[in-house]
């Protein structure tokens, strides 16, 4: 395991847990924060969640949280509002990450 990839499971364990921020909409922005996930509502319906790949290598990553897709992932928040998704995120392209969300704590699968 490289120093980086070491630096940033012990950041993601100890550091600042992320947040949800809700836009209005149903289309993520261009932009999104560097931590934080980002739900696109549109009235009451939530549309899709938008994360920057926690592996730092830049790719945005779009989960449809709408009941008739499929795929899609399930976006609860816990008391202190740090969003949790289900089921697991696995990019299949690119840099091939594979992690949990759990309570705003990225838990990689090795």
């Amino acid at each position: 395991m490289s120093i980086a990839v070491w630096w940033r499971k012990i950041r993601e364990k100890f550091g600042p847990r992320r947040r949800l921020l809700v836009v209005e909409g149903d289309n993520l922005p261009d932009r999104l924060p560097k931590r934080d996930l980002v739900l696109a509502r549109d009235g009451e319906e939530d549309w899709c969640v938008g994360i920057n790949c926690p592996c730092g290598c830049g790719q945005k990553i779009e989960l449809l949280v709408i009941p008739e897709a499929k795929p899609r992932w399930d976006l609860k928040t816990d008391s202190k509002g740090r969003p949790s998704l289900r089921p697991s995120v696995w990019l299949q392209q690119g840099c091939r990450s594979h992690f949990w969300l759990r309570n705003g704590r990225v838990d990689w699968c090795d």
